[in-house]
């Protein structure tokens, strides 16, 4: 499970195997390895997995499907956005506030 979240999350991020290796700190062959299932990040690698792509080490190791992007990195203006957002979408598109967004 942790293969396929890696690249998917590589894949939609638009990022490739070279930059997200530099990016961690490895090389382009232990990003290959890490997607094929031949091995597995350390701790430290994990981490730095889950800062890039902003999402729970549950979530990208499989744990839990539910894909929880942490969006304490973003301003606050952009924070209440998405929050925003979310409430709107969470009540069906049926809050008369959303045109406001």
């Amino acid at each position: 499970m942790f293969s396929e979240n890696l690249k998917q999350l590589r894949e939609q991020s638009g990022i490739k195997q070279a930059a997200l290796a530099h990016d961690v700190g490895v090389s382009r062959s232990a990003i290959n390895a890490w997607e094929m299932g031949v091995s597995m990040p350390s701790v430290a690698n994990l981490l730095a997995l889950c800062r890039i792509f902003h999402v729970s080490a549950d979530y990208l190791l499989g744990l839990t499907d539910d894909y929880c992007v942490h969006i304490g990195h973003l301003p606050p203006q952009q924070q209440e956005l998405v929050l925003r957002l979310v409430e709107c979408l969470s009540a069906g598109g049926q809050d008369p506030g959303a045109a406001s967004l």
